[in-house]
């Protein structure tokens, strides 16, 4: 299995494959999820001061913000996925 890697903007880079889901702030639950992860350490915040956008849940139970739309990342991650599938 190859590693592949997926630019979540402002130079932040994260493996792929170790994403579990992508999904937007907005809700309460998804607020608490980033708290509980501040309060345990394995929060990663890649927004560089600006609006978090996007939370990607990783299989390591890490939460990772970003500021990039949770859409555009996913598209990064298809467009990854095609590219490698045709080369």
């Amino acid at each position: 299995m190859s590693i592949k890697l997926i630019n979540i903007g402002f130079g932040n880079i994260v493996s792929a494959n170790r994403i579990i889901s992508i999904v937007s702030p907005e809700s309460a639950p998804i607020k608490r999820l980033i708290q509980d992860a501040r309060d345990r350490g394995t929060l990663i915040d890649a927004t560089y001061g600006r609006r978090t956008r996007a939370v990607m849940i990783m299989d390591s139970d890490h939460v990772i913000l970003s500021a990039v739309q949770p859409e555009t990342v996913a598209s990064r991650l298809i467009d990854k996925e095609e590219g490698q599938e045709e080369g």
